[in-house]
């Protein structure tokens, strides 16, 4: 019983602990200390390069470091004029692009960011690549995987609960209706959390970080109208290949144009006002 009093005390906390993200003002849960956060990320990083072909000195590597440099000085100006420059504390930023065929690129906490040379072809230029890196950073700047780390962590102390009533629940019962009960609890309770809260949650920060993405790239002086011109090109490579959505922790490529559209209108107010 003191177990589950202390797991339960632990829920509670974990609720309480929230914060903004800037823009969207979505409220999250954020359990993990930013200077943890931020050592794991640059020890990882380090790594990663370290054993990563690291292109330098080309022009595809040159301009990888103009928008992403474009782009952190748009997020810095939107967070320090906006109450938000305590998420910039400890940030590093770097760029690198790196050798593969791999379509992606990412940002790690505190500005650690990658460019796969992979994903050029369909960025085919500043402001597709500017669509890319506003949508990463954005991850970083909202602390998406701080809230991911974080609600894990609360998703595994609930299954505990679940686990220890189960066990007061059938004390009495046979040693046989003891373990049926934990087994379903232990193999039922990750599927749930999986698809209906892991997953949906994490489609929902890949369109906050499209949403915060158009924001800066427009802030950055890129056209935000590339953003949708971007994700037509990787949705019609991406078509027939992507699984269907409720199994994805991606949104639909049709989903996030279309939200991207419907976000357009502000956008452009950010890019006219510095032109």
């Amino acid at each position: 019983m003191k177990k589950v009093i202390f797991l339960m005390m632990s829920l509670v906390f974990a609720v309480t602990a929230c914060e903004k993200v800037p823009l969207t003002g979505r409220k999250q849960l954020i359990l993990v200390p930013n200077n943890d956060m931020l050592s794991m990320s640059f020890t990882q990083y380090r790594q990663f390069l370290d054993t990563s072909r690291v292109i330098a000195s080309t022009g595809d590597a040159a301009m990888v470091t103009r928008v992403g440099d474009r782009i952190r000085q748009a997020v810095e100006s939107y967070m320090n004029s906006n109450g938000y420059s305590k998420r910039l504390e400890g940030f590093k930023w770097e760029y690198h692009l790196v050798q593969s065929n791999q379509v992606n690129a990412w940002c790690m906490p505190g500005g650690k960011i990658v460019v796969y040379s992979g994903i050029l072809p369909y960025t085919q230029n500043e402001a597709g690549l500017a669509t890319v890196l506003g949508h990463e950073v954005s991850h970083a700047i909202a602390e998406h995987g701080n809230e991911r780390m974080s609600e894990g962590l609360v998703a595994n102390g609930i299954l505990q609960v679940g686990q220890v009533a189960a066990g007061i629940a059938t004390a009495s019962k046979s040693p046989q209706t003891q373990a049926l009960f934990q087994q379903a609890i232990g193999t039922g309770g990750p599927l749930m959390y999986q698809y209906f809260g892991a997953l949906p949650h994490s489609r929902n920060q890949e369109s906050e970080a499209d949403h915060l993405g158009l924001i800066f790239m427009a802030m950055a002086g890129y056209d935000p109208n590339e953003a949708i011109t971007f994700w037509q090109r990787m949705a019609k490579a991406s078509a027939g290949k992507a699984p269907a959505e409720f199994f994805s922790d991606h949104p639909s490529d049709a989903r996030r144009i279309a939200d991207l559209q419907k976000l357009l209108p502000d956008a452009m107010k950010y890019y006219n006002g510095r032109r």
